[in-house]
């Protein structure tokens, strides 16, 4: 059997060598795509996708071969555009696929391209076999024979060494805010840099901000504890606050590793001793003064604007208290207040104030401060002392003031001494217990006692009115009316404005001139407030004994009986003794008027007698103001006392008008 395609004549195939190379091509192809050059069903995109790759391929043989290794985008630039226009110029040679796309425009596919096996068409398969030849899209670029060098890190914006600069700048013009601004840049940049830290520290010193120096030392402290520089400012800071025993700590600690001269520790060790000065006369119970000056001389090293230690405050407010004067208490007050203002629960500061009010006399004031305190922290033992303190002291002194009006003298002094006991270093309130406790011991007619007790006040409270009165009073009663004079008339110099002080001058004058006359009271051995039975009882046994015929050979007995008898007469009278005590029988009824020529003197004293209104109406009747006994006014002259006379009998009655028998006619 003869094939006819065998034994063609190969002449045919050498003469077309546009046939040949098509055989070879359609050769060289894969099975699959040698399928698709046969399908009778080939598309026209496929023929296109063909066409692409060939020129594409022709033409990036064609320029690789300068630059055959190269990415075309590492090319030289004018490489890249000669490129870039190549490629954007059209093809003028024709290509089979062209032809083939041309003939075959008039009747489109009818069947679509054959699936493979797997799902995807084989055009798919073309489209992804082709990836790695050049197309009409960027290529895929070659790996990098090179590796970039990598690029310096950006300079910082700032520079904190030319920040350190010029904060040191401002610091030495003394513009200490922006010195700190700056320190604070290169502190952002640099946070744990000593230097920097220790440079903000020292501004801040020199602004008076003392609490941030001391944060900024201490971190430096921390970051190198040996650093003696730092070290030393950090003391500095610690005296400027007050906290000399910490400055000392860091002293010792640098004695560790250097020597620390004396001058170094002077500030450090001068502000404790003169703390450890006040705390000790706190403790001993000396004088408050003192430990106003060692606390005045520890705070000269204070920093400027620094507010005092909390410590240091409550020691001075106890100081004032000791002081226990008007002006101290004031200030003991003024202390507390100022902490209080900061807060308003510090238990302490509560205390110190109902202290003050405690002494000043306002117990009620003080127990509410203390129970304030105690509800602050009930666990204060100060708070509950002095609560339970005055409340005690409060009660014994009612208990005394209520034995007092009730007339019990005796046990109102027993229980003045008792409250006395309570609390010996209260000025205030002892000073009135002792004045109290003179008064019942002039009920008592206890005088000398009265007298020491109201010393013992006035030492306490040297500004205490009432006790140098009341000591007055009893220096009169006890006899002694010059002395009585002269203190009334030191008061009314001191304090003019004193009430009452004008008449209780004028009762001193007028019992003076009375203790230089007979006393009838001391005649009969009774005493001023005795009743008309013990008058009489010590008349008749005064009389029995001095009575001339039971003393014929005694000359002074007769004497001795007259004057027995001339008080007796006066005292068992009641308008006679009343009389005789008011001192109305010394005064002369002529000067009554004597100044001016006439009329009541009021105000002033009765003709410079120092008579007041109400003695003169004494004067003029008894038995109830004027009545009892009226006077006649009448312009014919003579005296107005014309009728007057012991007896009451002896005036002469008006006619009515006025209570008292006055009528002016």
């Amino acid at each position: 059997m003869v094939l006819p395609g065998i034994f063609k004549p190969r002449k045919n195939s050498e003469a077309d060598p546009k046939k040949s190379s098509k055989a070879r091509d359609s050769s060289s192809q894969s099975p699959s795509r040698r399928s698709l050059s046969k399908s009778p069903t080939k598309s026209v995109k496929e023929s296109e996708l063909r066409s692409r790759q060939r020129k594409s391929a022709s033409r990036s043989s064609s320029k690789n071969v300068l630059y055959p290794d190269i990415h075309p985008l590492n090319l030289p630039p004018d490489e890249r555009e000669k490129r870039r226009s190549a490629m954007s110029m059209p093809s003028d040679s024709p290509t089979p696929m062209d032809i083939d796309r041309d003939g075959d425009t008039s009747s489109p596919p009818s069947s679509p391209p054959p699936t493979a096996s797997n799902g995807y068409s084989d055009a798919t398969n073309m489209a992804t076999d082709d990836t790695d030849m050049e197309g009409p899209t960027s290529p895929v670029p070659p790996p990098h024979r090179f590796k970039p060098a990598t690029p310096p890190p950006p300079k910082p914006a700032l520079d904190p060494e030319d920040c350190k600069a010029l904060g040191n700048k401002y610091f030495k013009n003394q513009d200490y805010v922006k010195a700190i601004a700056e320190y604070t840049k290169a502190l952002s940049l640099e946070p744990r840099s000593v230097t920097y830290l220790s440079n903000r520290s020292a501004a801040l010193m020199s602004a008076n901000r003392f609490e941030e120096a001391l944060a900024d030392a201490k971190q430096a402290q921390e970051i190198e504890p040996q650093n003696a520089k730092v070290l030393y400012r950090l003391v500095r800071i610690y005296v400027s606050l007050g906290r000399p025993s910490d400055a000392i700590d860091v002293l010792e600690h640098i004695s560790t590793f250097q020597t620390v001269t004396p001058a170094e520790r002077a500030a450090a060790t001068s502000m404790q001793s003169h703390i450890k000065q006040a705390e000790d006369a706190l403790r001993r119970g000396t004088t408050g003064s003192m430990v106003i000056h060692a606390l005045d001389q520890a705070e000269k090293g204070l920093g400027l604007g620094v507010e005092k230690p909390r410590k240091w405050q409550l020691m001075r407010g106890e100081a004032y208290l000791k002081m226990g004067n008007v002006n101290s208490l004031g200030d003991a007050q003024g202390v507390a207040m100022s902490l209080l203002r900061k807060n308003s629960k510090d238990p302490e500061a509560l205390v110190l104030r109902g202290r003050a009010l405690y002494a000043q006399g306002d117990n009620d004031k003080a127990l509410q401060h203390f129970r304030e305190a105690l509800n602050c922290d009930p666990d204060y033992k100060d708070g509950v002392r002095y609560l339970r303190l005055v409340q005690k002291l409060e009660r014994m002194k009612e208990e005394g003031n209520t034995a007092f009006r009730t007339g019990k003298w005796k046990q109102a002094v027993d229980l003045y001494g008792q409250a006395l006991e309570v609390d010996p270093t209260n000025k205030g309130i002892n000073s009135k217990l002792y004045q109290n406790r003179a008064m019942a011991s002039i009920k008592l007619k206890d005088y000398k006692s009265a007298i020491s007790d109201c010393d013992r006040a006035i030492a306490l409270d040297s500004s205490y009115v009432k006790a140098r009165k009341t000591r007055a009073r009893a220096m009169g009663e006890s006899g002694n009316w010059e002395d009585a004079i002269r203190e009334y008339k030191a008061i009314a110099e001191a304090n003019p404005s004193e009430p009452g002080i004008q008449k209780d001058i004028q009762n001193a004058e007028l019992e003076l001139k009375k203790s230089k006359r007979k006393d009838y009271y001391k005649l009969l051995g009774v005493e001023k407030d005795a009743s008309e039975n013990e008058i009489k009882k010590a008349y008749r046994k005064l009389a029995i004994v001095h009575h001339p015929d039971k003393n014929p050979d005694d000359e002074s007995a007769a004497e001795k009986f007259k004057e027995i008898g001339e008080a007796y007469e006066c005292l068992s009278d009641p308008q006679k003794r009343a009389r005789y005590d008011s001192g109305e029988d010394l005064i002369d009824p002529s000067e009554m008027f004597a100044q001016g020529g006439g009329g009541f003197p009021m105000g002033g004293g009765m003709g410079g007698m120092g008579i007041s209104p109400e003695m003169l109406f004494n004067m003029m009747g008894q038995g109830g103001g004027m009545g009892g006994g009226g006077f006649t006014f009448s312009t014919g002259g003579g005296s107005p006392f014309g009728g007057a006379g012991s007896s009451r009998g002896g005036r002469t009655r008006g006619g009515g008008g006025f209570p008292g028998g006055f009528s002016f006619g």
